[in-house]
């Protein structure tokens, strides 16, 4: 499965009522660290499609949805399971870090 672009408009449809647990990246692409991190984000989206739903959320062009993660600081990693956040991480991560944070 791709990586979803995750909007306030689509946020209620593919994260709270997701069947899948679901990893989310607050990114922006003014952000060095988010670009690191992006297509390790994008490859463990390709690694884990039948277990977690991948999106990503743009922090500048979705404030509603960085203010309610209470986003600080980007890149930041948030793991969703039953419409509760389970994990967060800040900084760009090697995968093998984000792929224990899911616990897979």
């Amino acid at each position: 499965m791709s990586v979803l672009t995750i909007t306030k408009e689509n946020f209620e449809q593919e994260v709270l009522n997701s069947d899948k647990p679901v990893l989310l990246d607050f990114w922006a692409s003014w952000c060095g660290p988010c670009k690191m991190l992006s297509p390790v984000v994008d490859e463990i989206a390709g690694e884990v499609t039948d277990d977690v739903k991948v999106g990503k959320v743009n922090v500048d062009e979705e404030p509603e949805l960085a203010s309610a993660f209470r986003v600080m600081s980007i890149p930041m990693l948030a793991f969703i399971k039953d419409g509760k956040v389970v994990d967060t991480s800040i900084g760009a991560k090697p995968k093998s870090a984000i792929i224990d944070m899911m616990n897979l």
